[in-house]
């Protein structure tokens, strides 16, 4: 049965970790619905991980539908999250126009967007129009350029006492859940206490509410970079790789296809076809 906001809400109030994952496409987000995932992310990580670009800044709004809906057709059961895509949320108006579009086209049961305190006024508007909102703070890919490249966040005192108004901030605008990515765990654990909503980890260490890793990174599929808070849980790069190759191997000594693989015609067809 889908999960709701006051779902992960009461699971956070009981202590229950909430189960987060990315999803894709149709075959992933079914693969994770089966496996017991309560909430799917369709990232812009797939700009990384799917489309080939060094970054998620160049994927837009057409890629996040086109994916959000195959994700919602493979997992009809799962709450889904959709990533709002770079310069997809500047303003109120720009935010609630591609939010709206991301539930009404997509099927998304909520959006994310990167960013705190600044974004709250956007958060708030989302909220306020019936969209429910998933905040991300500490490293935000989108602006990752902005932040040094892809580093860990909150190792200073100043840095860590932003983390906390931006969490609050987000909160008190409205947003259900808070990714928290990349920062020492006892910076994520004190956000956790404060917040009265859940938080996802990825790389915040486990005293969040929750955790999320990217669906390729969890599988060894994407092997270009791996960063130091992921766990391999199997690795079918690996595996593809061999099966491929032992698909090109059969082909060239002609051993596939073998006949159990193929349509035959009926003898009585074949006599009258050749004569016989």
């Amino acid at each position: 049965m889908k999960k709701n906001i006051l779902d992960f809400g009461t699971m956070k109030l009981h202590r229950e970790k909430i189960l987060m994952l990315t999803a894709y496409d149709y075959p992933s987000a079914r693969i994770s619905e089966q496996a017991g995932i309560e909430m799917l992310l369709v990232g812009d990580s797939l700009g990384m991980v799917v489309l080939g670009y060094d970054s998620t800044v160049p994927v837009t709004m057409d890629d996040m539908l086109h994916h959000t809906k195959a994700v919602c057709r493979g997992a009809p059961e799962t709450f889904v999250v959709a990533d709002l895509p770079f310069m997809s949320y500047v303003s109120e108006e720009s935010a609630l126009f591609n939010g709206g579009r991301l539930l009404k086209e997509g099927g998304a049961d909520a959006v994310k967007l990167e960013g705190g305190e600044y974004y709250a006024p956007v958060v708030n508007a989302l909220v306020n129009a019936g969209i429910p909102v998933v905040g991300h703070i500490g490293l935000t890919p989108q602006t990752a350029g902005q932040l040094g490249g892809f580093k860990v966040q909150g190792r200073d005192l100043e840095s860590v006492e932003k983390l906390s108004r931006d969490a609050l901030a987000l909160q008190e605008a409205g947003a259900f859940a808070i990714v928290l990515e990349a920062m020492p765990r006892q910076v994520a654990e004190k956000i956790t206490l404060e917040l009265t909503i859940p938080t996802i980890g990825i790389g915040a260490g486990a005293s969040c509410d929750g955790q999320v890793l990217v669906y390729h990174d969890l599988l060894g599929l994407f092997e270009r970079f791996k960063p130091k808070f992921v766990k391999q849980y199997a690795n079918l790069g690996v595996q593809a790789l061999e099966g491929i190759q032992a698909y090109i191997r059969e082909v060239k000594a002609g051993e596939f296809p073998a006949l159990e693989h193929t349509f035959t015609l009926a003898d009585d067809v074949l006599e009258r076809l050749y004569g016989g």
